[in-house]
């Protein structure tokens, strides 16, 4: 049995696929290339994947019998094709709930709070130069009484919503699906959403209703003072209207942990956002605290362990 890990480096440090060297010869790459995939998998029977393509192209005359998808995504796998070959697809799902929230209400504050420019006040030395204990020349709100909306009210919306309920908002959200869901908050249409909300998070899938769904007209909807943050997919916002929004003032601020392209590139018009405080943007590490990341290996690992029993687990196609 040979199992190979195409792109261990994504888990970072301070956890390891280690444990998966119990089921068999483990090869763990640190971030394998497209055109290194073939002939990296070609004698396994497990490949643990997560954003590299699998298809045809990588598989064809290929051992491998079950690949664990290190995500809850797996729009880089041919399910079709899979199925055909008799291959098992598995996937992980609700790993990062808690840490996506918490990312999410961590930009949240960052951007509300100005706390940019309230932290660089003191660090550059100005207060210390100061006479007054207190300096307030950038406005900042409470969250209590203020309206957040959700675009996707899964795992991860139901979280924010909790927490967000927590802090005095009043929850109030938009299924791009359709859907109602079993929750105790007022479902209100797109627009709705846009007029009404001071926070607007997202926590939904890359749709064909989705993609693009925020754009310049609809910032122009929402409110001068309103918070849109974007822990979803990248291609749900425009990154150049978004960025328009923010350089003329149509919104106030913007938390932004994933993008259209990722690595994103480096002409992306957001990063001549002049205006730091209304902007923070990470590079995609919402779902990756230590807990979830230890989480998902522990998920991948009992995949493994279940398939090999004969009682395949998270099985997606």
């Amino acid at each position: 049995m040979k199992i190979v890990v195409l792109e261990g480096d994504a888990v970072g440090t301070g956890v390891s696929y280690d444990c998966l060297a119990q089921y068999g010869e483990l090869v763990i790459c640190g971030n394998a290339k497209p055109e290194e995939v073939k002939e990296l998998i070609k004698d396994a029977e497990i490949v643990v994947a997560n954003k590299l393509l699998m298809n045809e192209s990588v598989l064809a005359g290929s051992k491998v019998r079950l690949i664990a998808e290190a995500a809850t995504g797996y729009n880089n796998i041919d399910l079709d094709y899979c199925k055909k070959q008799g291959i098992t697809v598995t996937n992980v799902k609700g790993y990062s709930t808690e840490s996506v929230a918490q990312h999410t209400i961590a930009m949240l504050l960052y951007v509300y709070e100005k706390l940019d420019y309230y932290n660089d006040f003191v660090t550059s030395g100005t207060y210390a130069d100061t006479t007054s204990f207190s300096h307030l020349d950038r406005q900042f709100f409470e969250l209590s009484g203020k309206t957040w909306g959700i675009v996707g009210m899964g795992n991860i919306g139901r979280e924010v919503a909790r927490i967000a309920t927590a802090f005095g908002c009043k929850v109030i959200y938009y299924s791009a699906s359709g859907n109602s869901y079993d929750v105790s908050y007022e479902q209100v249409s797109f627009d709705e959403l846009l007029v009404q909300s001071d926070v607007v998070s997202l926590h939904c899938p890359l749709t064909p209703v989705t993609n693009g769904m925020f754009g310049y007209e609809q910032f122009c909807k929402m409110k001068k003072e309103a918070v849109i943050v974007n822990v979803a997919r990248g291609q749900v916002i425009k990154d150049a209207d978004l960025a328009r929004a923010l350089q003329e003032g149509i919104i106030a601020g913007a938390g932004l942990d994933v993008f259209g392209v990722e690595p994103m590139l480096k002409e992306n018009p957001l990063l001549k956002v002049q205006d730091k405080t209304a902007l923070i943007m990470t590079p995609h590490i919402g779902w990756g605290s230590l807990e979830a990341r230890a989480r998902l290996i522990e998920d991948v690992r009992k995949s493994i362990e279940a398939f090999l029993a004969g009682a395949p687990r998270s099985v997606v196609n």
